[in-house]
């Protein structure tokens, strides 16, 4: 958005040049991952759950600082990650509302805790767009992919990976997400639709998203199936199946199938050396692209429709104008046209030293 001096004056041109000159150092302070000081009309927040699953740091958060500054100039982006902890993001929207944001993307933490947040700050007029994850409460748009057709994905790429050994009497150890997030359950759901009566899910249970919880939970459904009884594992993301797959290593069955999300480098290093099966590659920019666009939108007062042209109703019960992008899986095979052509890792980032003979079979080098 290009801006509108307003005034022939050259005192009052002046002024519009300052003010658009302190609003540029402002996101430059924001961009650098340190919460500006100050709101105004201007303002968009962007939170973010948690540190641990790389791609939000990584990848979400500069791609949406990008994208509104290219939408919008003189707009702000006012940061936060909730560091894994509900009432630390609810202080965190509180205290955006605080300092004048407008408008607020949120990658909910817990979707059902904080919609009485949610629904503060649309009593004081600030408008929330659900990032990724659906949040409870009078949020006015959403943005995510198909999290069914995500655990579809992972659940046939077991079932491919299992070949003739995926019968009704194969044991599947299954690790969910955290059932706080909204996205576990639709990933779990999409998953069940393809597994179920295909495979015995003789194990299941949450991992919480956490590694190290994943691993132990891996290490109880051995003790109780047995070792050499498990067939394959279904990882609901990639930063479980890397604890998982040390479990694995550890009991001597590092060739077992295992499915993951996110498209994480660790993931798609580990699908290279065979160590896990699959993973489901989310585009992180056209997400983050398309919130950054709703937020600017919602800010400006113009019309989502074309942006958020579906609808979803949220764990509230309330209808939400969305827009779901559409998930792709990644198994050896096709890591160069995915990942790689896109440009979210180049050959050389996941080919490093202990993966280049690994990466040459894989026709990567």
């Amino acid at each position: 958005m290009r801006r509108v001096v307003i005034g022939a004056t050259a005192v009052s041109m002046a002024l519009s040049i300052a003010a658009c000159g302190k609003a540029g150092d402002d996101n430059n302070d924001s961009g650098s991952g340190k919460s500006s000081s100050g709101g105004g009309s201007k303002t968009i927040g962007l939170l973010l759950p948690d540190s641990v699953t790389a791609r939000y740091e990584k990848f979400d958060k500069p791609y949406f600082e990008a994208k509104v500054k290219e939408l919008c100039s003189d707009c702000k982006v006012e940061y936060a990650n909730a560091a894994a902890d509900a009432n630390k993001q609810a202080q965190q929207v509180s205290t955006m509302v605080t300092k004048g944001v407008k408008v607020i993307a949120i990658s909910a933490q817990d979707s059902a805790a904080i919609k009485s947040s949610i629904q503060s700050a649309v009593n004081k007029g600030v408008k929330v767009v659900a990032y990724d994850r659906l949040a409870q409460g009078p949020v006015s748009a959403y943005v995510s992919f198909d999290n069914v057709k995500v655990g579809e994905l992972q659940g046939q790429a077991l079932l491919d990976a299992l070949g003739s050994k995926a019968t009704p009497s194969s044991n599947v150890v299954m690790i969910n997400g955290d059932d706080a997030d909204p996205n576990a359950a639709q990933f779990k759901e999409g998953a069940h639709k393809a597994l179920d009566g295909k495979v015995k899910i003789a194990y299941e249970q949450s991992g919480l998203w956490k590694d190290t919880v994943a691993a132990e939970k891996m290490s109880a459904a051995i003790t109780q199936i047995g070792a050499k009884k498990i067939a394959g594992v279904y990882s609901a993301n990639d930063g479980m199946a890397g604890g998982i797959a040390n479990t694995l290593k550890g009991a001597g069955l590092s060739d077992l199938p295992l499915t993951g999300q996110d498209a994480e480098l660790a993931a798609i290093q580990r699908i290279v050396a065979g160590t896990q099966t699959a993973t489901v590659y989310k585009a992180y920019k056209p997400e983050a692209d398309t919130a950054a666009e709703l937020a600017v939108a919602l800010l400006q007062g113009k019309d989502i429709k074309s942006l958020a042209p579906t609808e979803v109703t949220s764990g509230s019960g309330d209808k939400v104008p969305s827009k779901l992008l559409t998930p792709v899986s990644v198994t050896k095979a096709n890591i160069k046209d995915t990942v790689v052509k896109d440009g979210l890792y180049t050959a050389a980032q996941i080919c490093t030293a202990q993966y280049a003979a690994a990466c040459k079979a894989a026709g990567l080098q």
